[in-house]
């Protein structure tokens, strides 16, 4: 079938006004439409949301062209596209490009602005939800937005960011919410249907490529499940479980072993010779598996690796192969320096991409994992050695994924991958309308238990779960739109009010059959002698009395009052009515349960009232501390409204937003030159390592920096007084670690020097970097009119080099 481009279906669907949108929309594409997105464009035509739930590579942005093919048939309605990342946002604008035309397609992502009037924009979902709030007219005839990875709702850093867009909205725009397979998809989507209106759940969980799953012994790909015999799709490979049982038996004999040694020698389990890097490669090779991803939950670990292979002199390319990767990579770094491309490792990075070998994780220059997207996605590169950061949205199949280890660090401690993470980077294998399957491949460790990694292969949802909470921007920007009361019902339309009010449902059922109970154990612990209830509370202030005399560590003044105390106790007891009763000790078994179930009770009833009305009771807590400060008053009818102060808080974004705004209003920051600026907004949004948390003052910044920051941490301080007496968390003590680098990159000094100041990744510095022009921008905004102009001086000091986008738009 001849694949037409969007703007040519879109004529061709003139001729045909009166068949099926639909119907007019499939016929441009190279492949017949799934059942799941024939579903979900035929609600979108029929003018209903729609949430899509289904497997990584599974087609879910079929469904958005869908809405963007909607869009273009009217005269001027838009589409918003929204993505969690700026390299997704980067890959979508060049696809629409490519479809709809240049006019008709904008970027926005904070740190990029291009045709922000056009009729198809796609942006982080950041800029959206600012957009919200300051009420933009780019909002006019807007007819569908599109959430791309809409799961990152989860994400407990910016996850409140997709709520606030979803709540806040235009009731007439229809959303697009695309997720990864979770397993509460029916309660989100019932929970978009109270908010949004008409949606429809699609959830798919079936692959457009099947995915064989293998575990690689040596060199030798042994299959995870058995392959023959009913059930055989369930059940571990008989081979992999005799080979666990064996290097579980050699482990306890060496066990043994090193107990019995005289001379405590340690001896090395006989267990089986991981092959290396280079042999995999060419293993995968032989097998016809290439292209392949490999997971290494490391940076360092994924550029050994290259090196490795590199060292081993494997090439995977041909001679066209790598004058075509040349070409483009020149292409992409013609504007770095010759000295920055020295110190960026350019050249070896430059070999390895030539021989079809490359890493991609987040220290890397975010052109040069640019650069590695579209080659492997032009089938250039053969080997992509990779972070999980790869997992997350970027369009990048290959036909086998490689995990080296089933575990990774956290940031803490070595922990599981979850079936959520497992599911996502082996959703990667598999090329749709390429490959016939996709292979995923664990590598073998002693240890490793094969049926934990089948139940880890077949569990292939998870739960999304809110991590909504409010903010103090979020409060100025809602109390100014709506109110205050009018806001707290906005609030309690979160889904994270909406999960915790469903499980205060189940949490009521449960506490009414405890009442049942407890009203029969009542009924059968009853004595016709008296209050069996008061006799059993003394019986347990007996017991209790005794445990706390039995103890060893007591004073003897205490065990002295703790006799009397037990004395008059037991006298207490013997004299109550109940004490005669002939069946005394089976009205108290039954009192031993009756208190044990209202110990749960009591507590159960206590969850209930904290999670009813959750959020707006944070949000009570947000406000008095706002109105404490002064950002919030009371206008003369008694309904709150944003102080001048509070004006500003409206336009600071992110999670020291209080801080900085207060910092304005203090002119904490006057008179601060380009490069004390630059290293004050580093300070506010840099969240260093453990190792990193202590910093020599004597590298800080001389002249007036060191004041401003000393003033900015006793402010810091104030606030987290007040926060903590409103029973709120406060935020992190600002770092100045990265503070020196930043103002020694804003004078201009060179990329290599900076680099070694920050002891930083070229790719962690530019992030960060990114992060302070982004901070800079909103100050650049705000703040009075010398330290505004100074703001934007600094953007354009840092704004240079590596900073600056590579990659052609």
């Amino acid at each position: 079938m001849t694949s037409l481009s969007p703007a040519e279906r879109y004529a061709l669907s003139k001729q045909r006004s009166r068949q099926p949108r639909v119907q007019d929309f499939a016929a441009g594409l190279r492949f017949d439409l799934d059942p799941f997105q024939r579903a979900a464009c035929t609600a979108l035509d029929e003018g209903r949301s729609v949430l899509v739930a289904a497997p990584t590579g599974a087609g879910k942005t079929i469904v958005a062209e869908f809405s963007v093919y909607l869009a273009m048939q009217t005269t001027n309605d838009k589409v918003f596209y929204t993505t969690p990342i700026k390299a997704l946002s980067n890959q979508k604008y060049q696809e629409f490009v490519e479809a709809w035309g240049a006019d008709a397609v904008g970027l926005l992502t904070g740190d990029t602005n291009i045709n922000s009037g056009a009729r198809i924009v796609v942006m982080t979902t950041e800029v959206l939800r600012n957009m919200l709030y300051a009420d933009s007219p780019l909002l006019d005839r807007l007819a569908y937005v599109v959430m791309d990875e809409v799961h990152y709702l989860a994400d407990r850093f910016r996850g409140a960011v997709w709520e606030e867009v979803i709540i806040h909205l235009p009731e007439a725009v229809r959303l697009v919410s695309l997720s990864a397979t979770v397993s509460n998809a029916e309660e989100f989507g019932d929970w978009l249907q109270a908010v949004r209106g008409d949606t429809d759940v699609i959830v798919s969980e079936d692959r457009p490529v099947p995915l064989e799953q293998h575990v690689l012994v040596q060199e030798k790909l042994l299959d995870l499940f058995d392959g023959s015999g009913a059930n055989a799709a369930n059940r571990v490979n008989p081979e992999l479980q005799r080979l666990a049982r064996t290097t579980r038996s050699l482990g306890q004999r060496s066990q043994r072993g090193r107990r019995g040694s005289d001379r405590g020698r340690s001896h090395r389990v006989e267990g089986r010779r991981r092959i290396d890097r280079p042999e995999v490669v060419a293993l995968l090779q032989g097998k016809n598996l290439l292209p392949a991803i490999v997971f290494i939950f490391s940076r360092a670990g994924c550029d050994q690796a290259v090196r490795q292979v590199l060292r081993s002199g494997i090439r995977l390319t041909d001679t066209a192969e790598r004058e075509e990767i040349r070409g483009i990579v020149e292409e992409r770094a013609r504007l770095l320096r010759d000295e920055d491309l020295a110190v960026l490792g350019y050249w070896d990075w430059l070999e390895a991409l030539m021989r079809g070998v490359a890493a991609h994780h987040a220290g890397m220059l975010p052109a040069f994992k640019e650069v590695v997207e579209e080659l492997f996605q032009k089938k250039l590169l053969k080997v992509v050695f990779a972070t999980e950061t790869l997992a997350l949205g970027v369009n990048m199949p290959a036909r086998s994924v490689m995990l080296e280890k089933l575990e990774k660090f956290n940031g803490e401690a070595r922990v599981p991958i979850t079936p959520g993470e497992y599911t996502q980077l082996t959703g990667r294998a598999g090329r749709r309308g390429i490959d016939v399957e996709g292979h995923s491949v664990i590598q073998w460790v002693d240890g490793l238990d094969p049926e934990a990694v089948a139940a880890l292969a077949s569990r292939r949802s998870y739960p999304m779960n809110s991590s909504f909470r409010p903010t103090y921007n979020m409060a100025v920007n809602l109390i100014e739109q709506f109110g205050r009361e009018r806001t707290r019902q906005v609030l309690e339309q979160s889904f994270a009010q909406f999960q915790a009010d469903r499980a205060v449902v189940d949490l009521a059922r449960t506490l009414r059959k405890q009442e049942d109970s407890l009203a029969g154990y009542e009924q059968a612990m009853q004595c016709h002698l008296g209050d069996f209830g008061e006799y059993a509370a003394i019986r347990r202030r007996i017991g209790s009395l005794e445990r706390e005399h039995s103890k060893g560590n007591t004073s003897h003044a205490k065990r002295e009052r703790l006799q009397r105390e037990l004395g008059a106790e037991r006298k207490r007891m013997r004299a109550h009515p109940c004490h005669g009763c002939a069946e005394r000790e089976a009205h108290a078994r039954w009192a031993e349960r009756w208190w044990r179930l209202k110990q749960e009770h009591d507590a159960l009833a206590g969850q209930i009232r904290s999670r009813t009305g959750q959020v707006a009771k944070v949000f009570d807590r947000v406000t008095e501390v706002l109105q404490e400060l002064g950002y919030l008053q009371r206008a003369d009818d008694g309904a709150l409204a944003p102080t001048a102060a509070g004006r500003t808080l409206r336009r600071i974004y992110g999670d020291r937003d209080l801080l900085v705004a207060e910092c304005l209003r203090r002119g904490i920051w006057n008179g601060l030159d380009t490069a004390s600026v630059a290293a004050m907004a580093a300070a506010l949004v840099y969240e260093p390592r453990r190792e990193d948390a202590h910093v020599d003052p004597r590298s800080l910044p001389r002249g007036r920096f060191r004041e401003a920051f000393d003033r900015t941490l006793d402010a810091w301080v104030e606030l987290d007084d007040v926060e903590h007496a409103h029973r709120l968390p406060g935020t992190e003590q600002p770092s100045p670690a990265l503070a020196g680098p930043m103002h020694s990159w804003a004078s201009g000094a060179g990329l290599g020097a900076v680099l070694d100041e920050a002891e930083l990744a070229a790719g962690d510095f530019v992030r960060w970097t990114k992060q302070v022009i982004d901070l800079l921008d909103q100050i650049s905004i705000v703040a009075d009119a010398e330290l505004g102009a100074t703001a934007r001086a600094v953007i354009d000091a840092v704004r240079r080099g590596v900073v600056v986008d590579l990659v052609a738009s």
